[in-house]
């Protein structure tokens, strides 16, 4: 058994970046690609020199569901609505102040009914029906660390991102570009994109004392026939971002395109898709650094002292790290 302890480091607060790099391609990138253990400091945009022809380079193309709601009861009283997950008018959400707020209470926004709160579900969530569009409501909300308002909403969402349906960004996405595909195929290096709709119990950290104890919550995810196809073939799989990771591995081990995946990548979890990772700098003690530590060993803590050491800036606006599988 592992004490979640292992996954513990100090995080400055100065170190949270609290506005993305500009340009995306500008954001620093520690690679530690060599098997002698040799690091480079690079730039994003210097990915299409790392790799190499035949590699794939896999994205997750969702987009950020407006997702914050800021409601009102009828009698006046303000309601937050986070909406998690969900299809149509049919919703799971986080509603505060949820203890005030019954079954069945209608929510308004400019004195016009905009949602319906239903019954209590586990793990603290609401049952949610949608009176209105929530593109017209609601805002991208940004992970609770960033407290810097963001100019631009479109930097909390990938250039490529497709489907609003994840409550948060695939952050290590954020960095690239048309331009730097553009530079990755002129050099062999294949691109392609799964889904897999994000919810915000990926950026929480684990409260188990334990990892094996950890519960993960569960996703829908989608690799395509196309991405399935070139993962085969390619002569390594250059995942951008752990949720990347999760949707190809659930792939590889279940022999299911597509569904729900509930897969918690830890200890000595054997990867069968994945042989690079693209990936941001993550919070302590989260499932996220679990599964760097499955991908790469112990290396994970040298890599982040090194990091720390060099100025770079860490969680979802911060920089990156292109990492080999151990």
């Amino acid at each position: 058994m592992t004490d979640l302890a292992a996954f513990d480091y100090e995080l400055p607060v100065s170190s949270i970046a609290q506005v993305p790099a500009e340009p995306r391609e500008a954001a620093r990138l520690l690679v530690a690609v060599d098997r002698d253990g040799a690091v480079e400091h690079r730039r994003v945009g210097d990915v299409a020199d790392l790799l190499g022809p035949g590699d794939l380079l896999v994205v997750n193309d969702t987009r950020v569901l407006p997702a914050r709601l800021r409601l009102a009861k009828e009698t006046g009283g303000a309601v937050e609505v986070l909406l998690l997950e969900g299809e149509g008018a049919e919703w799971e959400a986080l509603v505060r102040p949820g203890g005030r707020v019954r079954p069945g209470t209608v929510l308004v926004a400019g004195g016009r009914p905009a949602a319906e709160v239903g019954d209590r579900l586990p793990g603290g969530r609401r049952a949610v029906r949608l009176l209105a569009d929530p593109a017209e409501l609601g805002e991208v909300p940004l992970p609770p660390y960033i407290t810097t308002p963001l100019a631009d909403p479109e930097r909390y969402q990938t250039v490529y991102g497709r489907r609003p349906v994840s409550a948060a960004a695939p952050t290590a996405g954020l960095h690239l570009t048309h331009a730097l595909f553009d530079r990755c195929r002129s050099r062999g290096i294949d691109v392609a994109a799964v889904e897999l709709a994000i919810g915000t119990d990926t950026f929480r950290p684990i409260t188990a004392g334990r990892v094996e104890d950890h519960v993960m919550h569960s996703e829908r995810y989608r690799v395509p026939d196309a991405t399935a196809e070139a993962v085969e073939r390619a002569a390594r799989v250059v995942a951008v971002g752990t949720t990347t990771v999760r949707a190809l591995e659930s792939m590889a081990l279940t022999g299911e395109a597509g569904g729900r995946t509930s897969l918690f990548i830890h200890g000595d979890f054997r990867f069968r898709a994945v042989d690079v990772l693209l990936t941001n700098f993550h919070l302590p003690r989260s499932s996220l650094l679990v599964l760097l530590d499955a991908f790469c060993g112990p290396r994970w803590r040298i890599l982040y002292d090194v990091a720390r050491t060099e100025g770079y800036r860490f969680l979802s606006f911060g920089d990156a790290m292109l990492v080999s599988r151990r």
